[in-house]
């Protein structure tokens, strides 16, 4: 049974026995009830707005046309920030991290003198 569908009752339609032979064949292939198979049908060129006798191949050529440049856009977008942002912002971080750390100098250092063995120091008076 269809869901949703259960209690409905049946209406018979007047149909070549051509189309419906070759209707009820693609009904089996997909797996649906020739009443679901035909409400999605309709609902397919309801929700699309397209009609049966249009071909779709123009719209879908223009379907496939305007998202490649969408998505054109999108990898120019994405490479600007990149450029702008991403790399500028990796470096100074890089630098930063790979900084090395400033040598300690000592603070007192003793000078030792080969000459005699006195040392050199100043006197102040006070």
């Amino acid at each position: 049974m269809d869901k949703g569908y259960e209690k409905e009752r049946f209406e018979s339609l007047s149909i070549k026995a051509p189309v419906a032979k070759r209707f009820k064949l693609y009904c089996k292939g997909i797996s649906k009830s020739q009443s679901m198979a035909l409400l999605l049908m309709l609902e397919f060129f309801e929700n699309n707005g397209i009609s049966p006798e249009e071909s779709i191949a123009p719209h879908i050529q223009t379907l496939e046309n305007l998202i490649k440049k969408r998505i054109s856009a999108v990898i120019a977008i994405i490479r600007d920030i990149e450029k702008n942002q991403t790399k500028p912002t990796t470096a100074m971080l890089q630098a930063l991290l790979e900084q090395e750390e400033p040598k300690k100098k000592p603070l007192l250092v003793e000078k030792k003198r080969t000459t005699g063995n006195q040392p050199n120091y100043r006197e102040h008076n006070r």
